[in-house]
Parts: C-alpha cells; structure tokens; sequence
C-alpha cells in the first residue's frame, strides 16, 4: 500500500482534544487507503518543563541522562495517539526511537541519524497495523542508550523516515497554514506560497525562519522528499499548505520569494589584528571549536600590516566568543587589539532562485534600504541569498520596505 509520514508538532498535541483532532487527520488518511507513519513532539511546553527540571537538578548535566529525561516528552504522546487511534478502530501501536531502532551516533543532544531499518514497522505493517506512531526526537546510540537529535528534530525524523520508507509526501503539521513571504506579524502583505524550493527554504530556515528545522530540509532536498506544511487548525483540501520540493517541479518562480529575519544577532570586531597568512585560521579555528555559529564575515583592507576583522553569531554566543579570543590572544596564536561586541544588529536577508538568471536584486535592495534611511553594517550574498545586518531598531521597516520593494504579496 503506498505509505504516507504525517508529523505533529507540539502545538498540534498541546491537549487531548488535539490529539484527538490530529487522530482524525490521520484516518482520512487511512481511508485514501495509506500506511501511514505518524511523527509526534512532546506536548507544546513539555520539553521546555524537561530540559527546566534537569538544569535545576544538575546545570553541568550528564548529557545521556539529559537525553534520558528530555526524550520522555515524545514517549507519552506517542502513546497517547496510539490508544486514541485504537478507540477510532484504527490498528495502531506506539514505537519508540529504540524499537523502531532509529540508530544515530553517540553525540547525545545533538544526535546524526545513521539508520533507519524498515524491516520492524514493515512487517507489523503487513500483519495488519494501518498506522505506526513514532516518537520524534529520539534515536539510540551504537552503545544502546538513548538519544535525542537536537529542538525541533522531530522535523528531521519525519523527513528522515519518509526517505526510509520511500514515502508518497511527508506532511508537517503546525500552528501555520504554510510558508510564507514573510513574518506575517511584520506585514499583513505577507502572503502564502503554494510552492517553494528546497534549495529557498533551506535558506529561509537557516536565516530565522522558523517553519522547518534546517536539518530537515537539508534531509529532504537530499532524497528528494516532497515536504507539505499545513496547519493542524484548519479544514484541509488537497492543495493546501505549501509544498517544499525540487526546483524543476516549480513552473515560475519569483525572482525573490522571500524575506527572512533574525532578531538574535551580534556583531563582533577584533580591532588592529596583525596582517599575516593564517591569520583567519587562527580567529576561526578557536571560535569552531568553543562552538560558536559564525556566519557574516568581513575583513578591512590591510594599512601597515594590520586590519580590522569583523563577523556575526547569535547573541547568546558572544561571550563564548570573546572567552575563545581571549585565550588564543593569551596563548599568542592571535594579536589584536580590542574586541568590540555590538548586540543591537539584526539580520535581514533576501532569498529566491531567480537571483540565479536575474540581475539587479543586491541594487534594489541596496536602494530600498537607502531610501528608509537604514545604514548596512555586514554584507554577505550566495548564489539565491543576501543578507545585511543593520541596527535591530530598524528590522521590521526593512522586512517591510524589501517586501514592499521585490512585489512579493503579487503571485506570479
């Protein structure tokens, strides 16, 4: 029978009643005549309770008792939906990441998928099991102990075993009807897609939007597994949602398809660094492993042999950053004279494949933000991307004004 992955999130299980309303989803499902492998989160909170208990018991944790704890959330309501799919007459029964087994490495917390055998849920699926409900979230390690992929990673199990099974779509379920141009908080001209490419919302993902988990997304444009975002709140038709899928399987496309924001952003400075080969090496390598996410990187032109090296992380990672500097600068790998962190900048980016044929975008946004008075403090552009970071005050009027600025509440 062809199967279909339908996944959860936590504000889709909040409750009983929404369990009970997701279950009803997955029978229409069922009715279409579909296997279909459920994906559930935690309950909307009860990570967030979890993860609050193991920091106030132990705040240097043992990261496997850590995953032990944390991945408990997924457990209760994946059996919550069994026992409610059960009541609806439907064969159901509840798996866990060890019974499946979804086998990943031992980096508890941030866990890879390594693999997924098919052979445990096919074969109760060819007994008579119409629908398998699966913990998201969770794995186990080559030692057999339990482990969790990371927040949000229930996205990634979806996606994950839809390219297992080799399923027909793998739909994500949440408190959006889809993907949008935009934050439709920021501008109410923000409109839904119908369809976008792996290739633009990975991009969307890793610069703040928060629809989609970035490993996810990177899992699906991998296998080629057709994503469908669609609200758990809403009566569905057959084309509802947005549908995330390859490039040529879209007929037209905006030249920008999309605005994308990340308030959490800092800008960090090393003032008069010496000039010398190896010199980004030496910043860089200490920042990677203290495990700071550097992203927009610009470095001055050199006077006298030295210059000004400056590069953005998120801001809860800025004093990591300034402990990584101050240790190389005391081990003499590198010399500088200040660190100025600035934690009052934005990123605001501007993503579409038809950057690819089109030229013209980096000028139009350029103007735009010229025009509202907006000074750009980094630039940093890909071959469907730019971002500028600009003073956090002014990050909804450039959402605003680049939205306005490319047409995207126009449809093609």
């Amino acid at each position: 029978m062809p199967l279909l992955v339908m996944k959860f999130g936590g504000t889709s299980v909040a409750n009983i009643d929404r369990i009970r309303r997701a279950a009803k989803r997955v029978g229409v499902e069922v009715a279409k005549g579909y296997d279909v492998i459920v994906i559930v989160s935690a309950m909307a909170g009860r990570t967030n309770e979890l993860v609050g208990w193991v920091d106030e018991i132990s705040p240097l944790y043992d990261a496997r008792e850590y995953d032990a704890v944390v991945s408990s959330g997924e457990v209760v309501t994946a059996g919550l939906m069994a026992l409610t799919l059960q009541e609806m007459d439907i064969p159901a029964r509840s798996w866990q990441g060890w019974q499946v087994p979804l086998r990943t490495n031992s980096s508890h917390s941030a866990a890879r998928i390594e693999e997924i055998p098919t052979d445990n849920i096919n074969a109760k699926f060819g007994e008579g099991m119409q629908v398998a409900v699966v913990a998201g979230f969770q794995g186990v390690s080559p030692e057999g102990r339990i482990t969790t992929l990371g927040r949000g990673g229930s996205d990634t199990t979806a996606v994950a075993f839809a390219a297992a099974f080799g399923a027909e779509r793998c739909d994500i379920y949440t408190d959006v009807d889809g993907v949008y141009t935009t934050d439709p908080r920021i501008t109410d001209k923000a409109r839904k897609l119908d369809r976008i490419a792996f290739e633009e919302m990975l991009e969307l993902a890793s610069l703040g939007a928060k629809v989609l988990q970035t490993r996810s997304v990177e899992l699906a444009m991998r296998y080629n597994v057709r994503l469908r975002v669609l609200s758990s709140f809403e009566e569905q038709s057959d084309d509802a949602g947005t549908l995330v899928c390859a490039e040529e399987d879209i007929m037209e496309s905006n030249v920008v398809n999309g605005i994308a924001y990340s308030r959490d952003e800092a800008k960090m400075t090393l003032i008069s660094v010496a000039d010398r080969p190896g010199i980004a090496a030496a910043i860089f390598g200490p920042l990677s492993d203290a495990g700071v996410n550097v992203d927009m990187i610009i470095q001055n032109i050199s006077e006298e042999g030295r210059t000004d090296m400056t590069f953005s992380c998120p801001t809860n990672q800025v004093a990591r950053a300034e402990k990584a500097l101050q240790g190389a600068k005391e081990r003499g790998e590198v010399n500088y004279h200040d660190l100025v962190a600035d934690t009052n900048v934005a990123k605001v980016s501007a993503v579409g494949i038809g950057m690819r044929s089109q030229s013209g975008v980096a000028a139009r946004m350029f103007q735009t933000l010229r025009d509202e008075g907006i000074n750009i403090k980094v630039i940093s552009t890909s071959e469907i991307k730019i971002s500028v970071l600009i003073d956090r005050k002014y990050m909804e009027l450039a959402v605003q004004s680049l939205h306005d600025a490319f047409e995207l509440h126009k449809t093609t």
